[in-house]
């Protein structure tokens, strides 16, 4: 799995996200909170994820943005790390969780927790 996060890997389509939200499970570490659904995708991909912030916490879109892009980044760089050799295919939902604002480490080592936590939790069925 490489270090790309292209289109084949955001989850876009309406439906899947529905169902993501109406029947997938959470894990929570602060200040993310991730909601997967482990499902099947047409064009055989194993990943798909979308992230998104607040906008009732973060009012300027700016702010938004620079968030989405830094857990966007994150997600990227930590995703081969620990999804390389799975075979079951997943939809997942970060959400951004606090009202303050953030950096990228604090970010990237909230990720490694919660993708270390997804892996024990999914692993134990």
């Amino acid at each position: 799995m490489s270090f790309k996060y292209g289109k084949k890997d955001k989850l876009k389509s309406k439906k899947h996200i529905e169902q993501l939200f109406n029947e997938g499970k959470a894990i929570t570490v602060y200040p993310l909170r991730l909601i997967y659904l482990k499902t099947e995708f047409k064009d055989d991909s194993n990943l798909k994820t979308g992230v998104s912030v607040s906008k009732r916490l973060h009012k300027t879109a700016v702010s938004r943005n620079r968030i989405k892009r830094i857990l966007r980044e994150a997600y990227r760089l930590n995703k081969p790390l620990y999804f390389n050799n799975s075979s079951t295919s997943y939809a997942f939902m970060i959400l951004y969780l606090s009202k303050d604002g953030t950096t990228f480490d604090k970010i990237n080592t909230s990720i490694k927790l919660l993708f270390e936590k997804f892996i024990h939790k999914t692993s134990e069925k």
